[in-house]
């Protein structure tokens, strides 16, 4: 008989444990609150550790069909224009950018018919036996497993770690939009939309080529607190960046205002456990770090991919649930504090910091880096996923 899961969350991180417990054998309700999907974050980068977990899942050849290469993490600029660094020509991989809702619907289609729930607001779990039961409104679900991820706000994080600390705010806030362009951008498109990233005294702007015409950009910036919005956000971000080098404002006037969104950067503070009995915290509900390492929706699926390994060669839910946790937890929390640092480094230090990292990367050869680059990332890039078999080897028992 299939063991039974439910997984709270239709996010990345969720649909990506859907497909991995199917992967392995198990059946799994997922619990959407939504009454429908809708794009939520615009667009993102996948680094080498995360497509490997996507081929883990059978979806790599899919995602790399979807996604298109980003030189950000190479190519670095100044307000006016100047190069502090770039890209190279060969023997350091470009990452893959996506929009959000591209990989999302990879991800959606992968899971099998019927299994996923909108609209599904959960509203109390227990989970004090060999089963869990998640009440959603006047139904009930019962399984072997509950895989909580729901986001930075997470639910069953408030409800089963109620002593956790809330998310904390990092000081600084976000403009996302996405540019509709008239000519190719990525691979086949001009030099400076195949992705980079500008630092100013205080912001800086990300450029991702998320489809055949499409660009992404997200304006990073300082802020003293969360929650603070203008009548026009795009209108906001032109005045801080209207004036830097193109093709900033070219992307900005390229922009339909109603694609711009705006979000207060958080994360949530580390845990001592993902795991309460037999429901396990995945994604942002168990490490939301901040965008800076690019880390989010990779290391979410990281986390399907290791509970699902987990849960097919471990004898019982518990010894699953277990490994599941020795595993991820110093994973990703190490990478939790590594991108606070760098957002610290960029966004929130003062006058002369900002000029000693820009000087830094101005004096440092772009061949160089690119040699230094790999070694010093090799910690979050070089991961490498467990195999899945296509059926448990032990289902594992309660």
């Amino acid at each position: 008989m299939s063991r039974t899961a439910v997984v709270i969350g239709g996010g990345i991180g969720g649909l990506a444990a859907a497909v991995a417990l199917h992967r392995i054998g198990w059946r799994a309700t997922v619990l959407e609150r939504a009454a429908r999907f809708e794009e939520v974050g615009v667009g993102l980068s996948l680094s080498p550790n995360a497509l490997r977990a996507l081929d883990a899942l059978g979806l790599g050849d899919r995602a790399r069909a979807v996604g298109v290469p980003t030189w950000a993490t190479h190519a670095m600029r100044t307000p006016s224009g100047g190069h502090l660094m770039r890209a190279p020509d060969q023997g350091v991989p470009p990452l893959l950018a996506f929009r959000r809702a591209a990989l999302h619907q990879l991800l959606l289609k992968a899971v099998p018919d019927g299994r996923v729930r909108t609209g599904a607001q959960v509203t109390a779990l227990r989970a004090n036996g060999p089963t869990a039961t998640v009440i959603c409104d006047d139904e009930e679900f019962t399984a072997d497993l509950v895989v909580a991820a729901d986001g930075i706000h997470s639910t069953t994080r408030g409800l089963l770690w109620p002593d956790a600390p809330p998310p904390r705010f990092l000081n600084y806030t976000a403009w996302l939009g996405l540019a509709e362009l008239d000519h190719p951008v990525g691979p086949d498109g001009p030099p400076e939309l195949r992705g980079s990233m500008t630092l100013g005294r205080g912001q800086a702007l990300l450029i991702h080529p998320v489809g055949a015409r499409q660009t992404y950009w997200a304006l990073l910036a300082a802020a003293d607190r969360p929650g603070v919005r203008h009548p026009d956000e795009l209108a906001e971000a032109r005045r801080r960046v209207g004036a830097w080098h193109q093709p900033v404002p070219a992307l900005l006037d390229a922009t339909p205002a109603d694609q711009v969104r705006r979000i207060d950067i958080h994360e949530a503070p580390p845990l001592s456990t993902f795991v309460h009995r037999n429901v396990a915290l995945l994604g942002d509900a168990a490490h939301a770090m901040s965008p800076d390492r690019g880390q989010g929706a990779g290391q979410s699926i990281e986390d399907a991919v290791v509970l699902a390994a987990a849960l097919a060669t471990e004898p019982t839910v518990t010894d699953a649930l277990t490994r599941y946790d020795r595993e991820r937890r110093p994973r990703t929390q190490t990478t939790a504090e590594s991108a606070r640092r760098a957002g610290q480094q960029v966004l929130n230090a003062g006058t002369a910091a900002h000029h000693l990292t820009t000087l830094s990367l101005r004096l440092t050869p772009s061949a160089l880096w690119n040699r230094l680059a790999p070694r010093a990332l090799a910690p979050l890039w070089d991961w490498q996923p467990p195999s899945l078999p296509d059926q448990p080897t032990h289902p594992a028992s309660p």
